[in-house]
């Protein structure tokens, strides 16, 4: 099937687009009244995740909305570690819990990658579905947490300020650690492959906590199972986007990652991340979230500023760019100031290279 849109996929490759593509991080979310309504009705977010009509309906509401120029598959990070046997839950106001923690070297051991049509059917399943539905409209970019970000809950339990105890079985058991984030890379690379095979047009890995690492423990126990997905999955044709909350110190580690793309957050300029990649990936990002809190005028004039900082690091030229914001969206935002985002993307990039 023929894209009707396929800047963010050009984008990817470092091909000329007509403006500069925009998809959100959070796109589908509580921000948006329609999404209330389906968790609502759906009694809880996992029934929402594990539901592939429900999942296709709220990946949709978006889109709906706004002309963004990707759909991202709705479901949640932890689904893999949930496959795997821990247990996952969710509190409502503290998020994400399982209920069979990992504390010993045993428990890790036992761990298996799990199949990806029965286990985790229900996720391939939507992917199908929201292709269907989309039906050639955008592309539909699949996704999974990375290996350290998933270790974190798995050996927390869930959420933490520190991540005191991953973090503890890393320096006490780095042997233990290097197996657990073995086992979870394994099952990551089947995961992401098997969303490709359902549809999936592009794809994502999430590193949210990749930064809580100090450089010689991110080196050692995050970067090589990016760099191992990344190359994994090369030959599969669906680009790879690596994205990490904090990565500015390691971006240039992770433009030798093989991956097509690295989403940034907002720590670092675009144009100094441009000048740095130096044509060799993609760059995706990089707008505070915050930003959306401000006015349009406000909106427009910061969305300028990013649009412009990535030209100027790129040489004058708009290409090789895919906007999204430096993490994702909160709850609390105007669904219609991401309009005026999306606009003032689209507005904003018409011309590709500077003066």
């Amino acid at each position: 099937m023929t894209l009707k849109n396929d800047r963010f996929l050009r984008a990817l490759r470092r091909e000329p687009v007509d403006c500069t593509p925009v998809w959100l991080m959070r796109q589908a979310g509580r921000y948006l009244p329609e999404y209330r309504a389906t968790r609502k009705a759906a009694g809880s977010f996992l029934a929402m995740a594990k539901n592939p009509e429900l999942a296709c309906e709220v990946t949709l509401q978006p889109l709906r909305r706004f002309p963004l120029d990707a759909a991202i598959l709705f479901s949640d990070i932890l689904t893999v570690p949930d496959a795997m046997g821990l247990g996952l839950y969710f509190v409502d106001g503290e998020g994400p819990k399982f209920e069979r923690p990992l504390r010993t070297a045993t428990q890790i051991d036992a761990l298996a990658v799990p199949d990806m049509e029965t286990e985790l059917r229900y996720v391939m399943d939507a992917v199908r579905l929201i292709r269907r539905e989309l039906d050639g409209s955008v592309p539909l970019i699949g996704f999974s947490g990375s290996p350290w970000t998933l270790a974190c809950y798995m050996v927390e339990g869930g959420g933490s300020k520190d991540w005191g105890k991953v973090k503890a079985l890393a320096l006490n058991e780095p042997a233990a650690m290097h197996r657990l984030l073995a086992v979870v890379t394994d099952a990551v690379i089947a995961y992401l492959s098997a969303q490709h095979a359902a549809g999936a047009q592009a794809l994502q890995v999430f590193d949210t906590w990749g930064g809580a690492l100090g450089p010689a423990m991110y080196r050692e126990f995050s970067l090589p199972y990016l760099t191992r997905i990344a190359r994994a999955l090369k030959d599969l044709g669906a680009p790879v986007i690596l994205f990490g909350k904090g990565n500015a110190p390691h971006l240039d580690d992770l433009f030798a990652s093989g991956a097509d793309a690295i989403g940034v957050d907002w720590t670092v300029t675009l144009e100094d991340a441009a000048r740095r990649a130096n044509g060799r990936v993609a760059l995706q990002g990089n707008l505070d979230p915050a930003i959306l809190y401000g006015n349009p005028d406000a909106i427009r004039s910061q969305v300028q500023a990013t649009l412009d900082s990535y030209a100027t690091g790129n040489g004058g030229s708009r290409e090789g760019h895919v906007f999204n914001l430096g993490h994702g969206m909160s709850p609390d935002m105007d669904p219609g100031h991401v309009a005026v985002l999306v606009e003032a993307v689209h507005a904003g990039s018409l011309e590709r290279s500077l003066g």
